[in-house]
């Protein structure tokens, strides 16, 4: 996880916050999960590897968690014939750390679970802040 925490800020002047979000889901999971994919054994018998992935952000703004951090919502759909998988990945993005975590089970765990690294999960993270009353 250490690596996916070591971006300062992944939104620059000139990128929208979606485009950015969508760039760095690309670069430090999509990307490394491929390469992770092409190691596997043919003889395995997890599941094959789709054809194609594409990340779509799924919030045009942050929301804030119970910690007060903002986040944005991501998902990652799938493609393994002709037909597109919706929410093959489920995860939130931390735009000021670059912060990446997914949703497995009930459980958001760092994104570095899914190249298969430990990770526990991070309560809080992904939720939206419970309105103070």
């Amino acid at each position: 996880m250490l690596g996916l925490l070591l971006v300062p800020s992944f939104a620059s002047a000139a990128d929208s916050l979606p485009a950015a979000v969508q760039r760095r889901v690309e670069d430090a999971l999509l990307k490394p999960l491929v390469a992770k994919e092409k190691e596997r054994s043919r003889f395995s018998r997890a599941r094959l590897p789709p054809r194609e992935r594409r990340v779509r952000v799924t919030q045009t703004t942050t929301t804030r968690d119970a910690s007060d951090r903002e986040y944005v919502a991501f998902a990652v759909d799938v493609r393994f014939g002709d037909q597109w998988e919706d929410n093959d990945i489920v995860g939130c993005a931390y735009p000021q750390t670059g912060a990446l975590f997914v949703k497995l089970g009930d459980e958001y765990r760092p994104a570095d679970v899914l190249l298969g690294k430990s990770g526990d999960p991070a309560p809080g993270v992904c939720a939206p802040a419970k309105p103070r009353s």
